[in-house]
C-alpha cells in the first residue's frame, strides 16, 4: 500500500494520474494548505521541506521498510522504476524523458506558479511581476508547442512521465485565462491524454479533485491562509524542521 500525501495541486494531481496509470494500491491523506495542514512537525518527518505531494512507500521491490519519496518529479521516476513503465530503461529514450520531466519541474511548474500567485494571491500593484511571470509563462508553452508539432507525446512516441508532469498544469492555465486555441498542438495532445481511462479516473474521483478556493480565478486569503501559504507560519515551519 502506497500513502499520498496529497493536495489538489497540479503537482499533486501529476502523482494521482501515475498512481491510476500503473494501478498501484493507494490511500488518498488530504491536506488543506490553506488552513496548514502541511506545516505540522509530523508531516515535516515526510517531508522537511512542508510542500505537497509527498509519497510513502510501505511495500516497496527491495523488501525493506517504507520508503519515503518527495518533490513530484522524484516521486514519478521512483514510481516509474517500480512499475518498469513510462520511462525507459536506458539510452536516448530515457535521457529526453528525464530532460523533459526536469523541464516541467525546473521551468513551466515554478514560471507558473509564480504567474499564479502574482495574478490570484498578490496585492494589486504588481505589474512588473505579472508581466515577468505571465510573458516568461507564455514562452515555456510555445517552447513546449513547438515539440508537440513533431511528436504525439513530450518525450517522442510513447506517452511517459513527462506528459504526466506537464499536463495538470497546462489545465491549470485556463484559470489564468491562457486557453489553449494559441497552442494547437498542444490542444491536439492535452485531449488525447484526458481521454486516457487513468487520467479521467484521477480526475473523476471525489477524494482527487480542486476545491473551489483551489481553482478560483482571483483569490482573498485571510490573513491565516496568507500566514501559512506564503507568510510567517510557512517559514517557521521551515526553521523547525
Amino acid at each position: 500500500m502506497i500513502d499520498l500525501h496529497y493536495s489538489a495541486t497540479p503537482n499533486g494531481q501529476k502523482i494521482a494520474i501515475m498512481l491510476e496509470e500503473v494501478g498501484a494500491a493507494y490511500r488518498v491523506l488530504p491536506y488543506d494548505i490553506f488552513d496548514g495542514d502541511q506545516l505540522t512537525a509530523a508531516f515535516g518527518r515526510i517531508n522537511p521541506n512542508h510542500k505537497l505531494p509527498a509519497l510513502v512507500d510501505h511495500a516497496p521491490v527491495e523488501g525493506e521498510g517504507p520508503v519515503t519519496v518527495f518533490e513530484s518529479g522524484a516521486i514519478l521516476q521512483y514510481l516509474a522504476e517500480k512499475s518498469g513503465r513510462f520511462l525507459p530503461a536506458s539510452g536516448a529514450a530515457r535521457a529526453t524523458t528525464l530532460s523533459w520531466l526536469t523541464w516541467q519541474v525546473a521551468g513551466l511548474g515554478p514560471m507558473g506558479g509564480q504567474a499564479s500567485h502574482f495574478l490570484r494571491y498578490a496585492p494589486a500593484g504588481q505589474d512588473y511581476a505579472v508581466e515577468r511571470y505571465t510573458r516568461e509563462l507564455a514562452r515555456l508553452l510555445t517552447v513546449l508547442e513547438k515539440r508537440l508539432e513533431k511528436s504525439a507525446y513530450v518525450a517522442g512516441d510513447a506517452y511517459t512521465i513527462a506528459d504526466m508532469a506537464i499536463w495538470p498544469g497546462r489545465a491549470s492555465a485556463f484559470v489564468m485565462g491562457m486557453g489553449l486555441d494559441e497552442w494547437p498542438a498542444t490542444k491536439r495532445w492535452f485531449e488525447r491524454v484526458r481521454e486516457r481511462p487513468a487520467v479521467a479516473r484521477a480526475t473523476a474521483r471525489e477524494d482527487l479533485k480542486a476545491p473551489a478556493k483551489y481553482v478560483g480565478r482571483h483569490q482573498k486569503l485571510d490573513e491565516r491562509e496568507w500566514s501559512n501559504m506564503f507568510g510567517d507560519a510557512n517559514h517557521a515551519a521551515a526553521k523547525r524542521g
